[in-house]
């Protein structure tokens, strides 16, 4: 019988919309895993269930609480990436009014770290955790007196007062290894299918990390709300290295995804993981797709990083001002964009955009400045966001709280409701409709589409024309 169930909520559908059927990818939730990991290694009995993998409703997770004997519940509210945490809170929500007193609950993620005391007074649950969350719940199965559970959120009457317990030291990375594959539904997960455009299999797929936390202070990003602290924490890396070949072993897994924040950052952490990746024998196999910063690419070891089997970086551009960017605490120019993508692509490895448009300095001028530069690096894919003030980061700290979304669905950046920053000239319904007719301009470019058919064939190009035919109604009378 388990002692703890830790649940991943799903809510693909609000969260979505259309594009959750095809186009998105399922990963295996990270932060449950690294929880499970830890508290089995410790000897507590553990089960997981994803919501969102197996797409359940919250009558079959009753059931399957019912079968285990009601054990104490952690929902866990992480998403894909740290800023998709708050969007979870739709199935997070609907999850615990479910169980309501069927089972003791505690809610943990990004999300609650960000917003312990809201997340208690404003959720059926009865306890939120500050933190990354395996010490807190080990502590409450032993028995530890509530007042003195690190990490603990709780209170007699939340709508009255919380008590915050102080957090729990941060946990050795190394511990944090989520190896409990056996426990999740491997055959439910896929990669996003840009990753395959070049005929890759979707599944089996898995997402990793290699590191945790990041050391810069963009405005826009919450990455650290967990740590409170700006620490990149380093997986040894031989332990990376033997994941990916227990995951090539025992599933057949050659498709992934680095989820680190920033992959390419540390130069010995992350050209060790490459060479240890470059000499297996499956090497050839592998797709793999991380992150990495303009202003830490180095053109000396992206040839490594291809030999290991990374096929996409992902670089955070956001925009085509220098301004803008600066004010987003991202102090670089457009020659060192260029440059890097370049690189990049000259060693053979795909370049994935990432733009931000509302930025807090934007102006329609300086989207359009972003729009033009990401049609003129000649990228493999790109994606295109609206700036939203997510809880933990420097822009929700600032905002005018009547700017903000009025539902948790709000911050998904492709929900009906979605609802991102107005800037100084520019109503957020303006940034949502530029956002929403660049994506279609850039997707549906027959010169963009041409380039994609010469390198990856005419099947990747039906599956960027199927997803431009995937509608997003948008509430627009909701900005």
């Amino acid at each position: 019988m388990s002692e703890i169930v830790l649940i991943n909520p799903g809510a693909t559908q609000a969260i979505y919309q259309g594009l959750s059927d095809e186009f998105t990818a399922i990963e295996p939730p990270t932060w449950v895993r690294m929880i499970a990991g830890w508290l089995r290694d410790r000897g507590y009995k553990i089960a997981i269930i994803d919501q969102e993998a197996e797409a359940l409703g919250t009558d079959d997770i009753l059931v399957r609480l019912e079968k285990m004997g009601n054990p104490l519940v952690a929902i866990i509210v992480s998403g894909h990436q740290p800023s998709a945490s708050t969007q979870q809170m739709v199935g997070a929500h609907a999850v615990a009014d479910a169980i309501g007193s069927q089972c003791l609950t505690i809610m943990i993620g990004n999300h609650p770290s960000a917003l312990p005391k809201r997340t208690l007074a404003e959720e059926p649950v009865e306890f939120v955790c500050d933190g990354e969350g395996p010490i807190t719940i080990a502590a409450i199965l032993d028995g530890v007196s509530i007042a003195d559970v690190p990490g603990l959120v709780w209170a007699v009457d939340p709508k009255i007062d919380c008590v915050c317990n102080p957090r729990a030291p941060l946990i050795p990375i190394d511990e944090l290894h989520g190896d409990v594959w056996d426990l999740l539904p491997m055959d439910h997960y896929r990669a996003h299918n840009w990753q395959c455009f070049d005929g890759s299999p979707r599944q089996p797929y898995a997402s990793i990390y290699t590191t945790l936390g990041c050391p810069f202070k963009c405005s826009f990003c919450m990455i650290n709300v967990f740590q409170h602290i700006n620490r990149y924490r380093m997986r040894t890396p031989d332990k990376v290295v033997a994941q990916v070949v227990q995951l090539y072993n025992d599933y057949g897994i050659s498709t992934f995804k680095f989820a680190d924040e920033m992959f390419v950052l540390n130069v010995g952490h992350y050209t060790a993981i490459c060479e240890g990746l470059a000499r297996l024998p499956f090497a050839d196999e592998l797709n793999i797709w991380a992150y990495a910063r303009v202003d830490t690419i180095r053109s000396d070891t992206l040839a490594l990083l291809r030999q290991a089997g990374i096929r996409w970086l992902c670089l955070g551009i956001e925009s085509g001002s220098t301004h803008v960017r600066r004010g987003a605490k991202k102090p670089i120019n457009n020659d060192d964009i260029i440059n890097a993508v370049q690189a990049i692509q000259r060693a053979d490895i795909n370049v994935l955009g990432n733009f931000i448009f509302g930025l807090p300095d934007d102006t329609m001028e300086s989207m359009q400045a972003t729009f033009t530069l990401a049609e003129s690096l000649k990228l493999e894919f790109v994606n295109f966001y609206s700036a939203m003030a997510y809880p933990g980061s420097r822009l929700f700290d600032e905002a005018n709280s009547k700017d903000l979304p009025v539902s948790w669905s709000g911050y998904s950046q492709h929900s009906a409701d979605t609802r991102p920053l107005p800037t100084a000239t520019l109503l957020g319904a303006e940034v949502l409709e530029f956002r929403d007719r660049s994506f279609q301009k850039f997707f549906t470019n027959p010169i963009y589409l041409e380039r994609i058919n010469r390198k990856f064939g005419q099947i990747a190009v039906n599956e960027i024309i199927a997803m431009t035919a995937v509608d997003l109604p948008r509430e627009k009378g909701t900005i």
